[in-house]
């Protein structure tokens, strides 16, 4: 999606922009906006369809972003914020790493 939208691979190609899912998931991601399959899943958690993997309830997909450290700021899921996206989404990586390292 990034790269149709004219970003480099380099803009692109960043650990705060890669999430691990299922095959099937990314498949049906495949060229949407963020913004777009990211209302579909809360869709998903309101009895609609699902699409996007097993998760149905609103709280667990938010634990699941979470724990992922995916920010579910709207705002941030236009390609015009990407920047502030991937800010957001380093900072909250960063966060969960020194909790974790200071837990030990």
């Amino acid at each position: 999606y990034l790269k149709k939208l004219g970003f480099s691979r380099s803009q692109y190609n960043q650990v705060a922009n890669y999430v691990m899912t299922q095959s099937e998931i990314n498949i049906a991601i495949g060229n949407k906006p963020p913004a777009q399959y990211f209302q579909e899943l809360f869709e998903q958690c309101n009895g609609g369809n699902a699409k996007y993997g097993s998760i149905t309830n609103k709280e667990e997909l938010l634990a699941n972003f979470a724990m992922n450290c995916i920010p579910f700021e709207p705002e941030l899921l236009q390609p015009e914020n990407y920047g502030a996206f991937l800010e957001r989404r380093r900072s909250l990586m960063a966060q969960k790493i020194k909790t974790y390292y200071e837990s030990l």
